[in-house]
């Protein structure tokens, strides 16, 4: 069986990082929970609370927990299940639409900081498909237009029941005539 380390320098740094991030500190003090280690379930409800904060300002304190425990040796209480699904509630990062099904579910689990990073690279390449697309598109039409006009060689005119004057035939070349 793992024991946590307890190290007194670890501590140390693990209670520096806490008051680094004194939000969830506070918040522990408030509800009357432990801060480290801190459950789950309280990182989920520490961010449902806070919500109205925002991403931007919950996401460092969350990486505060996180490294906290992790320095010490603890599990990481932020990691996917209720704190995950509470960050994933307030970042509200919608899965690329080009997966499927069971994989946007899979996207939701991931930590926030992935979940920006592969839906701003999945925006990015979905936009340079769809322009490349686009001009495959644009480029088709244009070769469609230009085999549809007629270029005014008597062949084609003949396909067409049109017969060309003599004059304008094409002059045939014996291959075994001297030049």
């Amino acid at each position: 069986m793992t024991r946590a380390m307890t190290s007194p320098v670890l501590a140390a740094l693990a209670q520096a990082r806490l008051r680094a991030a004194p939000m969830f500190a506070r918040w522990c003090e408030l509800n009357r929970v432990s801060s480290c280690p801190a459950a789950p379930v309280a990182v989920a409800k520490f961010v449902a609370e806070c919500a109205s904060l925002g991403i931007e300002r919950l996401w460092p304190a969350v990486q505060e927990i996180s490294k906290a425990h992790v320095a010490l040796g603890l599990a990481d209480p932020t990691l996917g299940g209720v704190a995950g699904s509470a960050v994933n509630d307030v970042a509200g990062i919608s899965p690329p639409r080009s997966w499927p099904d069971d994989h946007k579910q899979r996207f939701q689990s991931l930590p926030y900081d992935l979940q920006v990073y592969v839906a701003a690279h999945e925006e990015q390449r979905e936009k340079v498909l769809r322009r490349a697309q686009n001009e495959a598109a644009a480029a088709r039409q244009k070769l469609a237009a230009l085999l549809a006009e007629p270029t005014g060689k008597p062949d084609e005119f003949e396909a067409e029941g049109i017969e060309a004057d003599d004059d304008l035939k094409r002059p045939e070349v014996d291959p075994h005539a001297a030049a």
